[in-house]
């Protein structure tokens, strides 16, 4: 089956972070093509003229398949909008064909959040695949990623061996035995969507603002807490100064409405530039 993703679009490009960061398993790249377990059957993904092949397929995948590449994104406007920017437009025009993948699932948005809080991606990367590999399922290169009832049933201990640390072990079994309703989430504003997720333990608001970008691809997530973008920010439109959290999030209203996308592409932008 053909997913259609609007031109420009380029694969290898915007599926970079899963070679750059590490893999956990779940989202594997193998032989040219992302894998990943859907409803227990192992899909492939390729890129393909007009979009990217995935096979095996049906309406579910698909649907996955589009979300995950990003197609919620409104990168049309954006990138009208971007023309007229000085700082990002060149960035927005280097980076042709990049198009920002997202988390499908709530539950493992939120892990993977979680589980990157105060360290690197690749070292979070490394300990979710730990995780994955304990309580995900095998198909062939890929693994299901464990479902918020196999993990509620795990230990504290148990997340300890595979190298948590004991509060975010303790988060993720909170958030996995919370009575949060993660699909509804979807239908609630940013700030009602922020209240919910931070009346959890461990869950604060740059989680929340990240789940806002990367899981439900809101126009308006502006990660100001996150370190890569503070640093992305300052390097391209504040001569490298370093910039207080509360800075970048005054300046997230010059990107209006596109902070989210504006997020991605810095961030993109500061990787590129080495």
């Amino acid at each position: 089956m053909l997913v259609a993703i609007p031109e420009p679009y380029d694969f290898a490009l915007s599926t970079a972070r899963f070679r750059d960061f590490g893999t956990d398993g779940a989202t594997v790249w193998h032989e040219d093509r992302l894998h990943r377990v859907v409803q227990g059957t192992e899909i492939r993904i390729a890129a393909a003229p007009g979009g990217v092949r995935v096979v095996p397929a049906d309406a579910r995948s698909a649907r996955e398949v589009g979300r995950l590449l990003g197609l919620p994104f409104d990168l049309d406007s954006f990138r009208s909008w971007a023309d007229t920017e000085p700082v990002l437009g060149p960035i927005v025009r280097e980076l042709r064909g990049f198009r920002p993948t997202l988390h499908p699932s709530a539950f493992e948005a939120l892990v993977v959040a979680i589980t990157t809080q105060q360290i690197s991606l690749r070292a979070a990367a490394a300990i979710r695949g730990r995780f994955v590999r304990r309580f995900g399922v095998l198909d062939e290169q890929a693994w299901e990623f464990p479902t918020r009832e196999r993990t509620a049933a795990a230990s504290v201990d148990e997340l300890l061996a595979l190298g948590f640390s004991t509060r975010k072990a303790e988060y993720v079994l909170g958030l996995a035995r919370s009575d949060l309703d993660l699909g509804r989430l979807e239908t609630l504003a940013d700030a009602e969507v922020i209240a919910e997720l931070t009346a959890l333990p461990g869950l604060g608001r740059w989680t929340a603002d990240w789940f806002l970008a990367r899981h439900l691809a809101r126009p308006e997530a502006w990660p100001a807490g996150d370190l890569g973008v503070r640093k992305a920010v300052a390097a391209f439109y504040a001569h490298g100064r370093p910039l207080s959290i509360e800075e970048v999030r005054r300046m997230g209203t010059r990107f209006a409405p596109h902070q989210n996308l504006a997020a991605h592409y810095l961030l993109a932008g500061l990787r590129m530039a080495g």
